[in-house]
This record gives C-alpha cells, structure tokens and sequence, in this order.
C-alpha cells in the first residue's frame, strides 16, 4: 500500500521542504532531514543568497502543492530590469510587454519557513535537524546520519531515498563512489565569484531606489544587481573576478581598494551603502558553478532531485523556479506510474535531462548578457522592439526570456532552442538595417517570424544531416 510506504528525505531546504510536504500530501509517509538547525529556531548564515527570483514554475510546484495563495504575501513584483549605466543614467527594461507577466523577490528563509511550517502540519512528515548524512547504500536505500551535537550515528531503512541536498549532496558523493554502474559528473566553474552587501531601508522604512524592479550596474566583466526586500532594503550581490584583470576580489584587498573601485564604476549605488566597508570584510566570497550528473536516481530506490541533479548559475533567476518545477514532473510521473518507482524515476529524468542541461547553459548565456549586453545600443533596440511586439501582439510574439519565465506550458528545452534562434534573427535584422521608418509594427514582426523560421528550418535540415 503507498501509506505502508517510507520515503526518506535528504535536506530540508526549499526543494525538499516542498517534496516531502507534496509526498505527504500523497499518503507517503516521509521523513525528512537536514543538516542544519532548524532555521525557525537559530539564525544560519548559510553562506547562500538571501533573496530569489520567483515566477511561474516555481508557482507551479506550490500551487501543486496548495500553496499559492499563502507564498503571495511574501513576494516583491518586479517588472523589469533598471539598467544602472556607467554615466548615471537609468533604463527600464521591461521583462514581457505583457502587464500581468513579473517575476518576484522572495526572502530564501522566509519561503523556507513557511514550506516548513505546512511540513509540521503533517502528521505522515517526521523532521529531523542537525543530521549530517554520511552516506547511503543505494540498492536497498538505507542512509546513515550523525547527529551533530552528541555524535550519535544512526542509520535509517526507506524504500526510497531521495536526495535533494544541494550542490554538496551527500547521495550525489554515495552514488559517484558506487562504482557498480556508469555514472557521469561534472562542475564547471565561472571565473567570477560573488559577495553579497545591501542597501538599507530609508529611515521611514522605504526605498532607496525604485522598489519594483532587479537593478542591474552592467560593466562589461563585472556587474552587480540589487533585489527588493520587503523591510525596504535591497539584496545587492556583487559579481566580479576571483583573481583576473585590475578588478577582482583578489586585488580588492584594503579599504582603500573597496573604496577607489566603488567610486569608478558604482558611485550611485555607493552613496546608498553606508555600511559597504564592513559588509564587504565580514560576507564571504562565494563560487559560482554549474554541476551536470547522470544517471539521477539507482534501482528504483534512490533519486536526486533539485541543485543535487542540476546546480546552476542564478544569472536566469531559474535555480529555485526548475527545482520545484522537478517536483511537479515527478508527480506527473507518479500519477502514470504509481507503485513502481524505477519506472517512475527513468520517466522522470528522460524528460528532466534535458530541459535542466538546457537551462543551465542558458544561465551562463545570460550572465555574459547581464554583465555587458544590457548596456548596448543594439540590446537595448531589441529589447524595446520585444517589448513592443508583446504589448501589441501578446498571443503572437514571446521573447526568449518570456518563452523561459512565463511560459511554465514550455520545456526548457524548446524555449532554449526557439528563443535563440528568435533572438539571432532580430540581432540580424536590426545590424544589417532590414526594419525601416515605413514598416507597420506588424510588419516587422512578419519579419521577424519569417527570419526565425528559417534559421529554424536550418537548424532542423543540419540536426537531420548530423543523425543521418
């Protein structure tokens, strides 16, 4: 019987807050542990950024899961990138020319809290903290854990273990030292790094800066973006070299460096950082990376899901968003193929490959795009040409972005492959001088599709080519 059967759980954290909350809701009993304290409980520095960009997949996953109504209160529309340029001078980049369509700021702690919180609801979820896992027998899915304060180890039988445990995930580490099947995994990482710093709240508890909006200082191989917070500060995260070129956190070394480099390329964002100094000694510089695995789950008794599976960079705010999404497709899966799990799970990462691999070289596609295309004339051209496609044709044109964040109906996959495409047309277009002051709007559009399909067309004969 599915209520007979036991799921156990690794990390407590967004992804497997919300799996072991909709596990529950689907009669498994689950139990679900974390590493960590209890953040309702004890203030974690994780070392992780503390506010996300939240949009439609990731409402998928808590909508799922009943949620939507109760995760609004906690997020900041933003509607747009505001470019910061390196002359002081602000441009609003709309994300779709449809009003309804934003993405929004969420506090990592305060959504974790509250998937926690329904998780305690549920009298089928056992939660338990300061679990280290250290490790797992994955053909009969028993996984050993020490308590971090006595240093007891126990171990504890499931019929499936599922690990969604983060980039340093212990059942990742337990199936690469299996060595009894193929399995491939690789990190990649950025040459930049990361720090985050903040903006305070004005003294009445508003904002320093246009409150609904991701600003972005885009400056060729840095930048930094600030995100709303819903006591009036910004989250400002800082994306600069580990140790190449004149700038890079390894040369920003002295107050006196810090200082100097935020005068010449940040001096708006500096005079609304009264607390820069400290926060750049005190906060840690952190990785950014993209980690690929496969196979995700072994003999139908263990399964990696969330940054286990797919680590991704955030520069497409879609971290969060595709591993609650991954929790939507599994429940798909279970619903075609309940009681046998290795069915379950081969269906699952058959479709789930490859639309995480597709977001995931889209991230660092958009990092190159965040960090120094925003601030182009012929960007900036096309974007305002997206927007007004969107805004006059809305069931006709999506940009790339919007194919990715708000087309929740579309794979990853298929978003990637039209989106840039569409993109390369329009690029081309506008360089080669084919829109013209006697063209209709529409007119351009007709352009636009034309070009796309056929670069799309071409696309379509060379991937025949390269199968025959």
């Amino acid at each position: 019987m599915k209520n007979q059967e036991h799921i156990l759980i690794i990390g407590a954290g967004l992804c497997g807050s919300l799996l072991a909350l909709r596990m529950a809701q689907r009669g498994y009993r689950v139990t679900l542990m974390e590493k960590r304290p209890d953040l309702r409980k004890e203030v974690i520095d994780s070392g992780r950024s503390i506010n996300l960009a939240f949009s439609d997949r990731g409402m998928k996953g808590l909508r799922l899961a009943g949620l939507e109504e109760k995760v609004l209160p906690l997020c900041i529309p933003m509607r747009g990138r505001m470019i910061h340029s390196a002359d002081g001078q602000l441009f609003m980049s709309p994300y779709s020319g449809r009003s309804h369509e934003y993405i929004n700021s969420i506090s990592r702690e305060d959504l974790n809290v509250m998937l926690l919180d329904e998780c305690e609801k549920m009298p089928e979820i056992t939660m338990l903290f300061n679990q280290r896992c250290t490790g797992v027998t994955l053909e009969t899915a028993e996984a050993t854990f020490e308590d971090y304060h006595t240093k007891e180890i126990k171990s504890y039988q499931a019929d499936v273990v599922m690990g969604a445990d983060g980039v340093g995930s212990a059942l990742r580490k337990s199936m690469l030292d299996h060595r009894k099947f193929l399995f491939s995994y690789g990190q990649d990482f950025l040459t930049h790094g990361y720090k985050e710093l903040s903006f305070p709240p004005l003294g009445n508890g508003g904002y320093q800066v246009e409150k609904n909006a991701l600003h972005i200082w885009p400056r060729g191989k840095d930048m930094m973006i600030a995100l709303p917070n819903l006591d009036g500060s910004f989250t400002v995260t800082l994306f600069l070299s580990w140790e190449e070129g004149k700038d890079s956190f390894e040369s920003l070394n002295s107050d006196a460096a810090v200082t100097d480099y935020f005068e010449r390329e940040f001096p708006d964002a500096l005079a609304l950082m009264p607390d820069l100094l400290e926060e750049f000694k005190a906060n840690p510089t952190s990785p950014l990376g993209t980690i690929k695995c496969s196979p995700w789950h072994a003999y139908g008794k263990v399964l990696l899901l969330g940054d286990a599976a797919h680590g991704i960079v955030p520069f497409y705010g879609q971290g969060m968003n595709s591993a609650f999404e991954d929790i939507f497709v599994l429940d798909r899966y279970i619903d075609k193929h309940e009681g046998d799990w290795k069915a379950i799970f081969k269906a699952y990462q058959d479709e789930r490959k490859e639309d995480t691999d597709a977001i995931a070289d889209l991230a660092v596609d958009n990092f190159h795009e965040m960090k120094a295309h925003t601030a182009r004339p012929i960007f900036q051209e096309k974007r305002k040409l997206e927007i007004a496609f969107e805004e006059q044709f809305p069931k006709e044109y999506f940009s790339k972005y919007s194919l990715v964040t708000f087309r929740e109906d579309l794979r990853y996959s298929e978003a990637m492959r039209r989106g840039r495409v569409q993109d390369k047309a329009i690029l081309n277009l506008i360089h080669d001088g084919k829109f013209t002051d006697a063209m209709s709007l529409h007119d351009k559009l007709d352009l636009v599709k034309q070009e796309t399909r056929k670069m799309l067309h071409d696309d379509e004969v060379v991937e025949g080519l390269e199968e025959d």
